[in-house]
């Protein structure tokens, strides 16, 4: 391939897709915050920070150089906090071509508003560039994505070839992309299964069982299904690899950050204990607050949704937000 790559963010997941490009023969470079990150990532060839023992290929470079790094890139990915989001596609705005698709690769909502990432991008994005935006999403463990155990992911976007370039340079034999034509079903599964993460930790720490956790993370499903659906989403979509796959593997899985915040909350730390310890975003805390706002606009009910946010900021413990879900009054299932 003679396409070149640009992706924002040196997290794990940025790094992650950075490493996955290059292997597919994709000259891609990642932009670094400053001068300075920049110069010790490529002396080192790998993310000692967030992803070691995992070299940098050949092709991949960091720069610090919005100019230099979009510039000349045929596909642009954001992969930066949620919090940040917004900031850093002001960064890169001036620089981009009128020829990019610029992917959303970040997993969250825009608080106060509760803004899905493609929304911040139509905002500040030219309307020449809209056509180009997508979303990438599914049960992508960024490790073992790295570590090219095998996996798959969603690449959603309104214009099917722009989904199909994305598919085409990111797609090797250990990491299987799909495309999607639904935007808001696709980045709302990948968002709201942090929120039911949270209380899969929860049922981890309590010690509560499979039956438990099964239940949660099944209720859980019904819960974002219906957020999404009533936002516009396609429910077929939280059956698939955004939705469900998301959703088990970051409610099972030890790398998860989401998991593992649940399970120290019903340990009796605090989220502001536990943040303080932690050297990455847990996209999930700032979710529950976002997801609540837009379920109340859309009149739409959220029980776990509601007690995990109780949880993180109204001091609720654990086992009381559990006999609420418990105690709800009996309906049919569906």
């Amino acid at each position: 391939m003679t396409a070149t790559a640009a992706i924002v963010g040196t997290t794990t997941w940025g790094t992650t897709l950075g490493i996955t490009l290059a292997r597919n023969e994709v000259p891609v470079t990642i932009l670094a915050r400053t001068p300075a990150e920049a110069e010790l990532l490529n002396q080192h060839r790998e993310n000692r920070r967030f992803l070691p023992s995992v070299p940098f290929p050949d092709l991949l470079k960091v720069s610090s150089d919005p100019a230099a790094t979009i510039g000349l890139a045929k596909l642009v990915i954001l992969a930066v906090p949620t919090e940040h989001f917004r900031r850093n596609v002001q960064q890169i705005t001036p620089h981009l071509s009128p020829q990019a698709t610029v992917v959303s690769a970040s997993k969250g909502l825009e608080l106060p508003e509760g803004n899905r990432m493609s929304q911040v991008l139509e905002t500040e994005l030219p309307p020449e560039l809209h056509e180009g935006i997508c979303v990438l999403s599914g049960p992508n463990l960024a490790r073992e994505v790295a570590e090219e155990k095998p996996g798959a992911s969603v690449v959603a976007g309104r214009n099917e070839d722009r989904a199909a370039l994305v598919q085409r340079m990111l797609m090797s034999q250990a990491f299987r992309i799909y495309t999607s034509d639904d935007v808001i079903g696709v980045e709302l599964g990948g968002t709201l299964k942090n929120i039911i993460a949270l209380g899969a930790g929860i049922a981890d720490g309590m010690e509560m069982g499979q039956n438990s956790k099964s239940t949660l993370i099944t209720r859980g499903l019904a819960e974002i299904t219906r957020l999404g659906t009533a936002a516009g989403a396609q429910s077929l979509t939280f059956a698939g690899l955004a939705g469900l796959g998301d959703l088990v593997a970051t409610c099972y899985s030890q790398l998860s950050r989401n998991r593992f915040t649940g399970e120290q909350l019903a340990r009796g730390r605090t989220w502001l204990e536990i943040r303080e310890r932690m050297d990455n975003v847990v996209e999930g805390v700032n979710t529950t607050g976002a997801a609540l706002a837009m379920a109340e606009r859309l009149n739409v009910e959220m029980p776990i949704t509601e007690v995990t946010y109780r949880i993180l900021f109204e001091d609720l413990p654990p086992k009381d937000a559990i006999a609420e879900l418990m105690g709800r009054p009996p309906h049919s299932e569906w």
